[in-house]
């Protein structure tokens, strides 16, 4: 599967699927973007059970305010709707394989109760 365009209007539709988003946030200019992009693009051949979608921070610059993006390229992983990961730097091939590797391995009930706790603790801060 290669990577798809995620827009304002596409975002939230596309991380709330079932199973493993990657999103790609990044812009032309950016040269550790443009090294990330096919690293980004083979993983998405190979890993075909999981969407990779990249976000062109300059187009939609209110999507990358709303996932408060300020430094680029930053790669978010989503499981089943929830944020799991979210860190702004190119990744080379072993450390995004790693990361793949890592989401795939989540306890999502465990991810779920955690959320619960969390913000559960917040709601009484």
């Amino acid at each position: 599967m290669a990577t798809v365009e995620a827009t304002v209007a596409t975002f939230d539709e596309l991380v709330d699927e079932p199973g493993i988003v990657l999103v790609d946030f990044w812009a032309e200019w950016c040269g550790p973007c443009r090294a990330f992009g096919p690293v980004f693009e083979a993983a998405s051949e190979v890993h075909t059970d999981i969407s990779f979608a990249k976000v062109d921070t300059e187009a939609e610059r209110e999507l990358a305010a709303r996932a408060s993006i300020t430094s680029i390229p930053t790669l978010m992983a989503f499981r089943d709707g929830i944020l799991v990961f979210a860190q702004p730097g190119a990744l080379p091939a072993p450390a995004l394989e790693q990361l793949i590797t890592a989401v795939r391995g989540l306890d999502m009930d465990d991810v779920r109760r955690q959320l619960e706790t969390e913000q559960a603790a917040d709601a009484t801060g």
